[in-house]
């Protein structure tokens, strides 16, 4: 979809106040006319993301509610919950061909849950950052994954009013064009200033992308994609988002 498009409607964006999902919450604004966010506390390391969602839906004045999943810590195979003790950067249990920061079912729950809130709130539309291109190779970032899970969303209701409909804007973007995205709606600075992607959960350390420690995965790949942002596209002069 092109900036242009103009969607109308409502819809509810998977919200984390990471870079992805903050990008995400910027082109919801610009294809509905009304958006309403959510997220979710797992138990995540990381709890901090919570801390900046919620101060970056006040600032565009979008309406933000966290729900409760803290069973996930009980029940994952992760390194990223707080229970866990080895590093995110290490090799996953289950699969060695991952980091151990991939929560398994988690944007199954993400998803299946976030659709049971927007119809709530009457909307069939999902927004979320999933993206193919990261680093990590998730399998639940995957295109397929997203197909077969709103086929699934959708048989569960049988309802042409409740069919589920799955956004993914950034599914087939390089960090360096999610940056450029946040970019043409006037919210890279918004990214680099209050979003939090470092999955350690240090939001002290000032890299040039943002805050983290800056030697996790996340963190070496949103400051790799923030250099190459700017040798590809140069500074963006930014304005205050108009959102």
């Amino acid at each position: 979809m092109t900036k242009t498009e103009h969607l109308g409607g409502k819809a509810v964006v998977v919200f984390s106040g990471g870079q992805d999902s903050t990008t995400c919450l910027l082109w919801a604004l610009d294809k509905f006319d009304e958006v309403v966010a959510v997220g979710f506390n797992y138990n995540q390391k990381h709890t901090v993301e919570l801390t900046c969602a919620r101060a970056i839906c006040a600032k565009l004045k979008v309406p933000y509610q966290i729900l409760d999943i803290t069973f996930m810590d009980a029940i994952s195979v992760s390194n990223l919950v707080a229970s866990a003790e080895g590093d995110v950067g290490d090799t996953h249990a289950l699969n060695d061909k991952l980091p151990s920061s991939f929560v398994p079912f988690r944007n199954m729950i993400f998803l299946t849950m976030s659709s049971a809130f927007a119809l709530k709130h009457g909307t069939n539309q999902i927004v979320t950052g999933i993206n193919a291109v990261d680093y990590s190779g998730y399998p639940d970032c995957r295109p397929e994954f997203v197909e077969a899970v709103t086929k699934a969303l959708r048989l569960a209701t049988d309802s042409e009013k409740m069919a589920i409909t799955i956004h993914t804007p950034l599914m087939a973007l390089t960090k360096a064009d999610i940056f450029k995205l946040s970019a043409d709606f006037a919210g890279v600075d918004l990214v680099v200033e209050m979003t939090h992607t470092c999955y350690n959960g240090n939001h002290e350390n000032r890299m040039p992308s943002g805050y983290g420690c800056g030697t996790c995965p996340s963190c070496k790949i949103r400051e790799e994609g923030y250099q190459e942002y700017l040798k590809k596209y140069g500074p963006t002069p930014e304005k205050e988002a108009s959102v």
